[in-house]
């Protein structure tokens, strides 16, 4: 009689469900805060932003026939209205009257506009503009350039992205912990898991507060290149460093999951649910499928289902009961078992739940509740009609 789910096919989703996402670059944070200090069309007088770059900024102004027209377009941009800078921008672009800063100026402005309508395919193409002018001082010259790799990193251009910022890095020689990590998560997209971890590895290192999701992706990096050791080390030594914060201690319990060692990543989960830091679905699921698929632990199981159910973070639904049910079973609560399975048939399509209940019934000597759910799993299709016909014809 087959009753259980089996072994390690909850665990697998759960782990995924936990990693799923993570990973994903998402340059719109940084691009807008970017796109922001660039209101002033690259003024000269800003804080100098690349004290390192090698290269050597042009002394280019403003044309004098361009002064008015480049302030109107600057206004226009400053009060928000998009589409008057762009135009006037374009004028700007189109002018023969325009120098190459006047004609770059302007198409840093509208790369803007463009990017604050959600018009990537026109700002990529403004941004490539203005850095081809090479006409910018380095403050603009640099941040066009950082946000058109973030750009064509986001849209999964791995190769143009990637060649984009390793020209921003070498000319700014940029040490900053937010370029590496950029770098590194382009990389592990890319699928250049052995490239990505130096990067990441050193963002990590040189930054004071450094993300959960770098961290995430250095260890996933890890654990595709094949250095799962690594990965679990590194997270043995965040959740060290840092007792109380949650995202690294259900880091290391996943990897503690993708390391075959459930009862360590169960004692860290059920820590973190005793003291009421577990607070969302996948979080008891990670836990109790931990559990479910560890021997001699479905008192466990059932504990963090019921407690999950009565704080509401669990929802009932047919894998919570199928579990519950299980655990009750296997741990000699046949009533409770019972009851589980019952809440739980209703809501599978397939009948196998109403047939389980049916074997378990019949084994309580409760006959005629046996073949009533017997025949329910008939109703619904049952895989074996003849096991449910059986109980049914059973004196």
């Amino acid at each position: 009689m087959s009753l259980r789910t089996p072994k390690h096919a909850l665990l697998s989703l759960a782990v995924i469900g936990l990693l799923a996402g993570t990973v994903a670059v998402d340059a719109s944070a940084q691009t807008r805060e970017r796109a922001e200090r660039s209101k002033k069309g690259g003024d000269s007088k800003q804080e100098e932003m690349y004290p390192n770059a090698t290269r050597k900024a042009p002394e280019a102004k403003n044309s004098r026939k361009m002064a008015s027209k480049a302030s109107k377009m600057i206004d226009a941009y400053n009060d928000q209205d998009w589409a008057k800078a762009r135009t006037d921008a374009d004028e700007i672009i189109a002018n023969s009257d325009s120098n190459d800063y006047d004609k770059a100026l302007a198409a840093q402005i509208a790369s803007q506009a463009a990017y604050n309508t959600d018009d990537e395919a026109a700002t990529k193409a403004y941004l490539k503009q203005a850095i081809d002018l090479n006409a910018l001082d380095n403050n603009g010259h640099y941040q066009a350039m950082y946000m058109l790799a973030q750009l064509q990193l986001q849209d999964e251009q791995y190769q143009e992205g990637l060649a984009t910022l390793d020209k921003y890095m070498t000319e700014t020689q940029s040490t900053k912990p937010e370029d590496l990590a950029l770098k590194g998560q382009a990389l592990y997209q890319a699928e250049r898991y052995a490239e990505a971890i130096p990067p990441m590895k050193q963002a990590i290192e040189s930054s004071p507060e450094p993300k959960a999701q770098w961290v995430q992706v250095l260890m996933a990096s890890y654990d595709a290149n094949n250095q799962s050791g690594e990965a679990l080390k590194l997270a043995e030594q965040l959740a060290a460093k840092s007792p109380d914060d949650k995202n690294a201690q259900m880091n290391l319990a996943v990897m503690y999951s993708q390391n075959d060692q459930p009862d360590k990543a169960a004692a860290i989960l059920d820590k973190l649910r005793t003291s009421g830091k577990l607070t969302d679905p996948k979080e008891y699921r990670q836990l109790y499928a931990t559990y479910s698929n560890m021997d001699g632990h479905e008192k466990d199981t059932i504990a963090v289902i019921n407690d999950g159910l009565s704080k509401g973070v669990l929802q009932p639904n047919l894998e919570v009961y199928q579990i519950l049910a299980q655990s009750y079973y296997y741990s000699d609560q046949p009533a409770q078992a019972i009851d589980a399975w019952q809440k739980a048939a209703p809501l599978d399509s397939t009948g196998e739940t109403y047939l389980n209940l049916a074997r378990v019934l019949m084994q309580e000597n409760r006959p005629a509740e046996a073949k009533k759910a017997a025949q329910s799993a008939l109703d619904k299709g049952v895989k074996k009609p003849q096991d449910a016909k059986a109980i049914i014809s059973a004196k």
